[in-house]
């Protein structure tokens, strides 16, 4: 019932977050644009991370899909949340960040460790989460997780 609560909560945060908060481009690439890109690149392992999900692209909300990829990070709700515990010791700080947070601590006290676990993890990685990654479509993903530390 928890992961249900959340999950409705994202919904209904979802849009107006994307219209009101959110002032980059889209994207305007698929998941079979991206798969097609070199094996080894961000972009296709994004591909294939939304197409494993049977996800689309959310326009202004690409970077959450990356940074899915990059930390390797499942889609449940205890690692949706983990993923904002991770980038917020990494030292992102933003409004949506915070509310998730203490939402899923608020929901999932039981799961504090884990949710420690995430955020040492953000700590040590270099800090990557404000670079503009669809520029960076067309890099290795090894690389870039050796080059930031992202484990």
């Amino acid at each position: 019932m928890r992961d249900l609560i959340i999950e409705k909560m994202y919904e209904w945060s979802k849009k107006p977050y994307q219209k009101f908060f959110k002032k980059n481009e889209p994207w305007n690439i698929t998941p079979k644009d991206l798969i097609l890109l070199p094996n080894d690149s961000l972009g296709f392992h994004m591909g294939c991370f939304l197409l494993k999900y049977n996800f689309e692209m959310q326009p202004k909300l690409e970077a959450h899909d990356v940074i899915h990829v990059l930390t390797n990070t499942g889609v449940s709700v205890i690692e949706e949340i983990g993923m904002q515990y991770y980038l917020l010791g990494n030292g992102k700080k933003s409004a949506y960040l915070f509310m998730v947070i203490f939402a899923g601590t608020l929901f999932y006290p039981n799961r504090l460790k884990t949710f420690y676990k995430y955020y040492k993890r953000g700590q040590n990685a270099h800090q990557f989460y404000h670079f503009p990654f669809h520029k960076m479509l067309y890099k290795s993903l090894r690389e870039i997780q050796f080059t930031f530390n992202i484990r």
